[in-house]
This record gives structure tokens, sequence and C-alpha cells, in this order.
């Protein structure tokens, strides 16, 4: 079977179609790039079981999105296949966090999906980002799985971006950079039940970088695990840079930390490898924080880390019941430019200048 000309033969006739169309394939396959485009006139289920690698060489995969699905409604993309994006012959040149130009191929892009639901499969060693979801609707993430080493740059498990109502759930992720990042326009989104490690953390942002981003609005983070991790729950802004718009109504509650350094950080200084400058604090907003029931062990003494901006401190930040123990001793918190509300236990804020950068 070649399954790039079955599977573009199979989404033609199953988007045509007005009843709802199933596409099955099991086995083992190499898979160039392929674009699922629609709109299709009814739902289409494909379900993968099996293997599915893609080429080891950039150059053969054909496209910044290994596979991609765009423009579509009412889809389900489910079974046990891993999807092996062999990247690890390209992670040694890969300097997508600095080179906007970046042609390494992420394993899925969803653009304009909406309705839809990715369920049971395994994105395994992507090139780049494992899953890019931008402009989405009512999507979910139900039992997606990631795994890529911790030394794997750039290779986040899923990024949102200008999305609305998106879940991630029961979802285990490993990987080299942020397990779940939400870029610019992310608005109700919820991240329940995910267990993260090796990687970055739970991170918001970054934003304040780039001209016309939009606000993030309504992130509920719950329920979550993360295992040594380089962050957990983060919030990063980018400082000297012009824009001013606003990060608000997020949620981090029910979370247990096993070894992680920084489980908690605002940080609005974030400036990743010196490529920008820090004359001038970040503009962007951040307000109407819940943090509550944060508890585990941190892998450094600052257990929390509230790094606000200068010229826009963080406000309506409610901070209740954090139980987290550096070598069997409790954390400290270092709070700049907030003034946090505070209920139960959670450890005093400290100010200090040479706070974390």
């Amino acid at each position: 079977m070649h399954i790039l000309k079955d599977l573009k033969s199979g989404w033609k006739e199953a988007c045509a179609s007005t009843e709802p169309v199933e596409i099955y394939f099991s086995g083992k396959y190499t898979l160039k790039h392929v674009e699922l485009k629609g709109p299709c006139k009814g739902p289409v289920k494909i379900t993968i079981d099996g293997q599915i690698k893609a080429p080891v060489n950039q150059k053969d995969v054909g496209g910044d999105h290994w596979i991609k699905i765009s423009h579509v409604n009412d889809l389900t993309l489910s079974g046990n296949a891993i999807f092996d994006g062999q990247g690890a012959s390209a992670w040694k040149n890969n300097e997508c966090s600095k080179n906007s130009n970046c042609k390494l191929s992420m394993n899925f892009g969803f653009n304009f999906v909406n309705n839809s639901i990715v369920n049971g499969i395994t994105s395994k060693d992507s090139k780049h980002f494992h899953a890019n979801v931008l402009d989405c609707k009512n999507f979910t993430f139900d039992g997606f799985k990631v795994s890529a080493p911790q030394n794997s740059p750039n290779t986040s498990g899923i990024h949102i971006e200008r999305s609305t109502s998106v879940n991630v759930l029961n979802t285990n992720i490993g990987t080299g950079d942020d397990c779940v990042s939400l870029g610019d326009g992310s608005s109700q989104v919820l991240v329940q039940n995910v267990t993260c490690g090796p990687g970055h953390g739970l991170s918001i942002g970054s934003l304040g970088k780039h001209k016309k981003e939009e606000p993030i609005d309504g992130i509920t983070i719950k329920g979550c695990t993360l295992k040594e991790t380089d962050n957990g729950v983060r919030i990063k802004t980018w400082p000297s840079e012009p824009e001013t718009i606003t990060i608000t109504n997020l949620v981090f509650e029910d979370i247990t930390m096993e070894n992680v350094k920084n489980p908690i950080i605002i940080d609005q200084e974030y400036c990743p490898s010196n490529q920008c400058s820090k004359k001038q604090p970040s503009r962007v907003k951040i307000s109407k924080v819940i943090i509550k029931n944060i508890k585990g062990t941190s892998a450094t003494k600052e257990g929390m880390i509230l790094a606000c901006s200068s010229v826009a401190p963080c406000e309506g930040v409610d901070i209740s019941n954090v139980d987290l123990k550096f070598n069997g001793t409790p954390t400290i918190a270092v709070c700049n430019n907030v003034k946090p509300k505070i209920t139960g236990n959670v450890p005093k804020c400290t100010t200090m200048s040479n706070k974390k950068q």
C-alpha cells in the first residue's frame, strides 16, 4: 500500500461525502509531507494504527508541517499509531528559536480546524514542534502522547495560538521544550490531567516580541503533574518591546511538582540566548491570576518567582495553599512589582533586585 497516495484519495472521497466517513490504515509506513484540506461536506474520522515514519532528511519531508490538516470541521484523528518524525539528525542544526525562517517541519499542523478531536495517537521525535494549533475553535486533544528526549531543542509538545476553546486532556508529554505553550490569541483553554516531563513546563507565552499580537484570556491549568522539568507553570513576556497587550483570567490549580526547577514563575524579563535588551521593562499587562493548591518538591530554593514588570505591575493575583519543599525545607517566594492576595499556607514574598532572569 502506498499510504500517501491512498490517504490523499481516501481523504478526497471522504471529504466529498455528506455522510460520516472513516478512513482506516494500519501497518508500518514512511510518509512524506501531506496536507489534508477542507472544507468537507460531512464529518470525517481518520483512524491509524501502527507506525508512520517521516523521512530522516528535512528536504525529503517537503513542508514546514509533516502532516497538515486545514479548513476542516468535525474531524476525528485517532488510533494507536506512533508518528515518528525521526528528528534526531535535525536537532543539532535546530535554530528555530532564533531564526524565524526556520525550515524544520513540525509533526502536526492544525490550521482552521473546528469541532474536532485528536485521540490516542503518539507524536515521537519531531524535528520541530510536535503539534501546532492555529486559528482553531472547539478543538480537543484527549489521550494524546508526545515523546522526545530532553536534549531535543525547540520541540514543544502542543503549541496553541489564536485559537478558542481548546482542551488538552489526559495527555502525557515528554520533550525538550515546553510541554504545552500558549501563544498570542489563545482564549478559553483548558489543560487538565496532563503529565509533563522532561520538558520546560506548562507555559503561557512568550508574548511581547512581535507586533500585532493578540491578548491571552481565560486559561485554566488544572490537575497536572510535572516531573523534573526546567519550569513548572510559567508566564513569560519579553522586555524592551513595544507591545502593550494583556494576559488575563488565568487559573493554576491542583498541580503536583516532582523535583521541578522554578515551580511557579512569572518571568517578564524573558530573553533566551540574550536575543533582546533589558533596558526597558515589558509592557505586557498580567492580571486576574489564581494560583491554588500547588504541592510537591522543588529543585530550586525559590519555589515561587513573580518577576512582574515595573511599568505594568501584575494585578489581581490571588495565591492560596502553596506547599513546596526544597531538600526537605519549605521553599521561598520572590516577588517584584506585584502585591498578591495570600490565603492559607503560602511562603511570604520577599523582594530581590537580582530576581530570576
